[in-house]
């Protein structure tokens, strides 16, 4: 009795000469690799296996992602927040959240200055020096 199998890949174009990443058993998992990998498409594979478990056919079926949501200086993959006193850092996903452990921090060290860096893949690693008058 012939069956098909299903199988996730993240990929990151759809020419001959790819990256591909996987396999995973869910289009959620592969999305949130590909996310992570910065790949923007999903690359999903149909065996239709046979009686004797050989592959009769394979279906390759390509998913273009959406571009993931951007918020202005914050569309960074990560803030990293750092204090220039003592050194102590953090990282953190989404943008309110390292303003609150900076608040947190200076709050509790008097005198102590923290600073905010965005890194991307495109530009790494950068500090964003009026942060505190842009959250304003």
């Amino acid at each position: 009795m012939a069956y098909k199998e299903t199988f996730w890949m993240a990929c990151d174009s759809i020419e001959q000469l790819r990256a591909e990443y996987g396999p995973f058993h869910t289009r959620l998992e592969a999305e949130r690799e590909a996310r992570n990998l910065g790949f923007g498409f999903l690359l999903r594979y149909e065996h239709l296996v046979g009686d004797q478990d050989d592959i009769q056919e394979v279906r390759c079926i390509f998913i273009e992602l959406p571009p993931p949501a951007t918020d202005g200086i914050h569309s960074a993959l990560r803030l990293h927040t750092r204090c220039a006193t003592c050194g102590e850092s953090a990282v953190h996903e989404l943008s309110w959240r390292a303003e609150v452990w900076a608040d947190i921090h200076e709050f509790e060290h008097l005198r102590h200055r923290v600073r905010l860096f965005a890194q991307t893949r495109a530009e790494g690693l950068k500090e964003i020096s009026d942060w505190r008058d842009a959250c304003a």
